[in-house]
């Protein structure tokens, strides 16, 4: 299969690259919005990624590696002498299914391999490789617009469903409810938490009467085989930095009756 790339627009650039089994997202950063519109910009951050598929996530094994006669360091650092703003490797991610595909999802191109939000998904099965990898861009596009937390509840924080669990008992303590209507309250008020916050458990974007779970069975049998997320990727630009936030929800949706 052949190397897909993307890369996320704004005052940082996320570049996606998939090859079969194997996936990566790698996030630079620039100064400004001209930079990251700039196209010798876009070509760095999409060589950084395509070095990241060979080497791994590592943000100091990336910066090491060789592109030609000089190191990605470098690179970076002739970028920055010719464009004349500071950019920075900030993080890397890799996904990697032993018999599968691993697909991405790029959001909101603006032009070509440009957009907000990158997302990779691994899925390991037997079966069709061409339905499988429709699957995977669908549930890319998915996580994407959802924004799980993890795959199923096991996955959650321990502290997080703590935190969920006080803030639905303290709701209904002050209500007056007694102590064994309030247990029963909170499960199922977790129940619900679930289904927002878990990927398989949440709504399908293409398909919101079914699952991400239901809608996963139903496409074995086009694949022929049973499915596995292995695991998924989602990187947004400026996470961990104050920006306003958009609705990427109606965006994906938007995005997908488009394609």
């Amino acid at each position: 299969m052949a190397a897909q790339e993307g890369a996320v627009e704004g005052c940082e650039e996320i570049g996606a690259v998939t090859a079969a089994t194997k996936g990566v997202l790698v996030e630079v950063n620039s100064e400004t919005d001209f930079v990251a519109r700039n196209g010798q910009f876009q070509g760095l951050v999409k060589m950084i990624a395509q070095v990241a598929l060979d080497v791994g996530p590592d943000v100091e094994k990336i910066r090491a590696a060789k592109v030609g006669n000089v190191t990605v360091e470098t690179a970076i650092a002739d970028a920055i002498a010719t464009i004349g703003e500071n950019m920075t490797l900030r993080r890397a991610a890799s996904l990697e299914v032993g018999k599968g595909v691993v697909s991405s999802y790029v959001h909101n191109s603006v032009i070509e391999g440009a957009g907000k939000m990158g997302v990779i998904v691994g899925l390991e099965s037997t079966g069709k490789t061409d339905e499988l990898a429709h699957l995977g861009r669908q549930l890319a596009m998915h996580v994407a617009a959802a924004n799980p937390l993890a795959l199923d509840p096991a996955g959650l924080d321990p502290e997080l469903i703590k935190r969920e669990k006080d803030v639905l008992a303290d709701k209904y303590r002050q209500q007056g409810k007694p102590e064994n209507v309030i247990e029963k309250i909170v499960e199922s008020g977790l129940k619900t938490y679930y289904k927002e916050v878990c990927l398989l458990e949440q709504a399908f974007i293409h398909d919101s009467g079914k699952s991400v779970a239901q809608a996963i069975k139903e496409a074995e049998g086009k694949i022929g085989a049973p499915v596995k997320i292995a695991g998924f990727v989602r990187y947004a630009l400026g996470e961990g930095i104050e920006k306003q936030e958009s609705d990427f929800a109606a965006e994906v949706a938007a995005a997908s009756g488009k394609k």
